[in-house]
């Protein structure tokens, strides 16, 4: 599924069942779990959670920087020739990189910064540096679509959140949408692996994504999350 269906399905449906099943519905949770309908597809460059994260202006300058950093190489350490034209070459190299790899590189750098410098100050920069670090050594629909990521994320929510007001729903509304996530790529032809190493496949081939049955099954399956807030939240008082 496309980003747009995954952030109002996931959201709505999790916020639903909260509803439903009496756990307060708070506006940090409302936040975890719009986060988390998009977190699994963190493994992909161009999938909406990492594209808001990390528009193409930022890509734009940092090639720039790169391109600067580069030049600034080669002409002053000009009295550690060659190695100055290798260094050079390899982040000019890396400056016109694709974009997705390139998002990869940032992530990475920016994974690394949270868990080196970030811990200090909370502790949730050590799992968003985790996170931003795993996300970008693995391939999509990896091991981000497993029940081991569903039961990490809210392994890790449930930890962090001990000692906080409404911890319950935090940790309820993380593991929750994140697993609709998971159920909403199990409809595409392509599936999910849950369980690797096992090859088995979750795919109902129920539709393709950016085909045009495809957007057709997606905008059912939000207009059905509308009526759904609508009943819980509207309708049944």
């Amino acid at each position: 599924m496309m980003g747009r269906a995954h952030l109002i399905i996931s959201t709505g449906v999790t916020l639903s069942v909260m509803g439903m099943s009496g756990v307060q519905v708070t506006l940090p949770a409302a936040a975890v779990a719009l986060v988390s309908s998009l977190l699994p597809d963190i493994d992909e460059p161009n999938s909406l959670l990492v594209r808001k994260a990390i528009p193409a202006e930022i890509l734009r300058l940092l090639q720039l920087a790169m391109i600067g950093a580069a030049l600034f190489v080669l002409f002053y350490g000009r009295d550690y020739a060659p190695w100055n034209f290798a260094l050079a070459g390899l982040i000019g190299v890396v400056s016109f990189l694709p974009s997705r790899t390139l998002r990869h590189v940032v992530m990475f750098l920016i994974g690394l910064g949270l868990i080196a410098f970030g811990q200090g100050f909370s502790q949730w920069n050590l799992i968003a540096g985790s996170v931003l670090i795993v996300a970008s050594l693995v391939t999509h629909r990896g091991f981000t679509h497993t029940i081991y990521a569903a039961c990490g994320w809210c392994a890790l929510l449930y930890f962090a959140s001990q000692g906080k007001e409404g911890a319950e729903s935090l940790w309820f509304a993380g593991g929750l949408s994140y697993s609709i996530h998971l159920l909403s790529d199990a409809l595409t032809n392509r599936g999910i692996r849950p369980l690797p190493p096992l090859k088995w496949r979750i795919k109902l081939k129920i539709m393709s994504t950016g085909s045009r049955w495809g957007r057709t099954v997606e905008n059912i399956c939000i207009l059905l999350t509308l009526v759904l807030l609508w009943y819980v939240f509207m309708a049944s008082g």
